[in-house]
C-alpha cells in the first residue's frame, strides 16, 4: 500500500499529526521497515495488523479471515493467474451481486476499475492483511512460473507471414497481453533495470538486467517472438508494420501502487526485431545527495561546487554508471525558488517539478547546441546538459560558464582526468577549459554483498596481486563474500552502490591543462594532491565489507 495514503488515514482520524507523519516517512526510508511496524514502534497502534480494520472502515467494507480458508477451483478460475498476480487480486466469493475480492493494495481505486473492465463483472472489495493476500495468491496460483505456463498453454499463433491487421489483432489478444504484462511485472518485482527480448533462429530469449548483470528467464516458444514483440511495440506506440528500421518509444504503466516508466528501443536483426526496455525507476529521482553513499569529502565538495555562481561540473563514466542519477540529486539540492534551472536531455528521463526540461529532437534540428543557444536567452542560473558529445556543445557550455552560469554535464571517459584531455581533443582551447572547469567526478556502480548471506573468506594470493595489494599491506583486514540465498536469487549480491574518483581543478591542475599535459600526468599530479582513485575507493569498500574483490576488479 502507498505509505502516504495510510498516514493520511491516521491523520484524518486525529491519531497522528503532519509532523509525526513526516518523521514516520523518514524512518521508513532509513530503516526499510514496513509502515505497520513503524506505527507500532511509535505506539500509534498495538501491532501491524491494527491497520486493516481501519482500512475496512475507511472503505466501508468488511474484514475477512483467510487463515484457514481454501477457495473452490471455480472461484479461483474467475481471475486468470497472470491477472491475479499482476494486480495483487484474490477472488474470495461470487454471488448474484458480483465478484468479492481481496487486494494486496486495497487503497488503490484504479485496481478495482481495471479488474471491473478486464473481467466485465461487478467487483466488491473485502479486506485482509496484504501479506496474507500475497501468500494466498502465491499458494493458489502457483507463482510466476505457473502463471507463465498457464498463459503460454493458451497461445496459438498464425505465423510469420501475417499482415499488419492480423498481427495487431494477435498482439492485442488477451493471452499475449497477459503474458507481456506478467513479464513486465516480474521484472519490476525483481528490480530489473532493463528487459531484453531477443529473437534467434531456434529460440526466443527474454533476459532481465538486475544489479548490472543479465539473467535469463524461462524462454517462450520461438514462434511467439513476433506477437510478443509486436505487443511491446503496440504498448510503446511504435509502428508494428515497420520491422526494417530501428524505432524508439515509451511505455508508462501502473503496477499496483507504482507508476513505471519504460524507454523502448527496437533494432532489426537477422531473425526479427530485438527490443530492449529500459525501466526508469522513479524512486531514484527522489534520491538526494545524502542517499547516494558518497564519501564525506566528495559529498561536501559537490555541495559546495553546485552552489557556485558559475563554472562547469562534469560527471563521467560508462553507460549505466548512475551519472544521470547523481546529476538529478545535485539538481534537487539547488532546485530552489530563487534559481532558474534548465536541462537539455536526450531524452528527458524523469520529470522534476520546478525545473524546465527540454528533450532533443534531431529530426527537426533541435540538437544540444541549438537548445543551449536558446537557453542563454532564457536567463538561467544553472544549466544541465545530458552529454557533451561534440565540440559545438562543449564550446557553448564553456561560454555559458564564463558568462556567469553553472553548467552540469556528463562525459563518457574512463576516469576523471580523462575528461580534461577529452575536452581538449574535441577542439576546446586548453586555457578556456582551465578557466571554466571546476571539478570532474568519475563513478562506477558495483554490486553490494547480500546482507542475508554475507560471510568472511580468505582471498588467494593471485587475486590480491590482481588487486595490486600484498598480504603485508592487508594486515588483519577482513574480506567478505555472499554465499547465495533466496533473498538474492543465489547470486550473493543485492543492490548496487557507487565508487567515486574526484578531480578538483586546482591551480596546479590548471597549469597542466594549459600546457596540454597528457591524462597520465594530470592523474599523477591529482594523486599527489590527494585524489583518491576509483581503485582506491573500491579497496575502501572492500575493507568496509560492502562489496567483493571481483566486483572492484571488474569495474576499475
Amino acid at each position: 500500500m502507498d505509505n502516504q495514503q495510510v498516514l493520511d488515514l491516521f491523520i484524518n482520524r486525529g491519531m497522528i499529526d503532519h509532523a509525526l507523519a513526516a518523521d514516520i516517512i523518514s524512518e521508513i526510508d532509513h530503516s526499510g521497515k514496513e509502515i505497520g511496524e513503524i506505527l507500532a514502534d511509535y505506539q500509534v497502534i498495538n501491532n501491524r495488523n491494527d491497520i486493516w480494520p481501519m482500512v475496512a472502515q475507511e472503505l466501508s467494507t468488511e474484514m475477512v479471515d483467510l487463515t484457514n480458508w481454501t477457495p473452490p477451483d471455480e472461484i479461483l478460475a474467475l481471475i486468470p493467474a497472470g491477472m491475479a498476480r499482476l494486480h495483487g487480486a484474490l477472488p474470495v466469493n461470487f454471488t448474484s451481486e458480483g465478484l468479492f475480492i481481496c487486494l494486496v493494495d486495497p487503497l488503490n481505486p484504479q485496481t478495482v476499475e481495471d479488474l471491473r473492465f478486464a473481467l466485465g463483472r461487478e467487483i466488491h472489495l473485502l479486506i485482509a492483511p496484504d501479506y496474507v493476500v500475497e501468500d494466498r495468491i502465491s499458494e493458489y496460483y502457483g507463482g510466476d512460473g505457473k502463471a507463465m505456463e498457464d498463459i503460454l498453454s493458451q497461445l496459438e499463433f498464425g505465423g510469420p507471414d501475417m499482415n499488419a491487421a492480423d498481427l495487431e489483432a494477435e498482439a492485442n489478444s488477451a493471452p499475449i497481453i497477459r503474458y507481456v504484462d506478467l513479464v513486465l511485472y516480474q521484472a519490476i518485482k525483481e528490480k530489473a533495470s532493463d528487459i531484453h527480448f531477443e529473437p534467434f533462429e531456434k529460440e526466443f530469449k527474454i533476459r532481465y538486467r538486475i544489479d548490472g548483470s543479465l539473467y535469463e528467464m524461462a524462454p517462450p516458444p520461438v514462434h511467439l517472438a513476433l506477437p510478443i514483440i509486436s505487443r511491446v511495440k503496440v504498448m510503446a506506440n511504435m509502428n508494428i508494420a515497420e520491422r526494417r528500421v530501428p524505432q524508439d518509444g515509451r511505455i508508462v504503466k501502473q503496477f499496483g501502487e507504482k507508476q513505471v516508466d519504460m524507454r523502448v528501443s527496437s533494432l532489426p536483426t537477422q531473425y526479427g526485431e530485438s527490443v530492449v526496455l529500459r525501466i526508469l525507476d522513479r524512486s531514484s529521482v527522489n534520491l538526494s545527495l545524502e542517499n547516494l553513499g558518497l564519501p564525506p569529502h566528495i559529498y561536501e565538495y559537490i555541495g559546495e561546487t553546485i552552489e557556485k555562481p558559475n563554472g562547469i561540473f562534469i560527471v563521467t563514466g560508462p553507460t549505466g554508471a548512475g551519472k544521470t542519477t547523481t546529476l538529478y540529486a545535485a539538481l534537487r539540492r539547488i532546485n530552489t525558488i530563487d534559481s532558474k534551472l534548465l536541462t537539455a536531455e536526450d531524452p528527458v528521463e524523469y520529470d522534476i517539478d520546478g525545473i524546465i526540461q527540454i528533450p532533443t529532437h534531431e529530426s527537426i534540428g533541435l540538437d544540444f547546441p541549438r537548445i543551449l543557444r536558446a537557453f542563454l536567452r532564457q536567463d538561467p542560473d544553472r544549466i544541465m546538459i545530458g552529454e557533451m558529445r561534440d565540440i559545438e556543445t562543449a564550446q557553448i557550455a564553456i561560454q555559458a560558464a564564463l558568462t556567469g552560469h553553472l553548467v552540469l554535464s556528463t562525459l563518457h571517459t574512463n576516469d576523471a582526468p580523462g575528461a580534461v584531455t577529452r575536452l581538449i581533443d574535441m577542439g576546446c582551447e586548453p586555457f578556456l577549459v582551465a578557466a571554466s572547469l571546476e571539478g570532474v567526478l568519475a563513478q562506477r556502480l558495483v554490486r553490494t554483498i547480500c546482507k542475508d548471506c554475507k560471510s568472511p573468506y580468505e582471498p588467494n594470493e593471485a587475486i590480491l596481486t590482481q588487486l595490486g595489494v600484498s598480504s603485508h599491506e592487508i594486515g588483519d583486514k577482513s574480506f567478505y563474500t555472499g554465499r547465495g540465498c533466496d533473498a538474492c536469487g543465489q547470486s550473493g549480491y543485492k543492490g548496487r552502490q557507487g565508487l567515486y574518483e574526484l578531480l578538483d581543478i586546482t591551480d596546479p591542475i590548471r597549469d597542466l591543462i594549459i600546457e596540454r599535459a597528457p591524462s597520465v600526468v594530470v592523474k599523477q599530479k591529482a594523486v599527489e594532491l590527494g585524489m583518491q582513485t576509483l581503485r582506491e575507493d573500491g579497496l575502501r569498500n572492500i575493507y568496509l565489507g560492502n562489496t567483493t574483490i571481483e566486483e572492484v576488479l571488474k569495474y576499475t
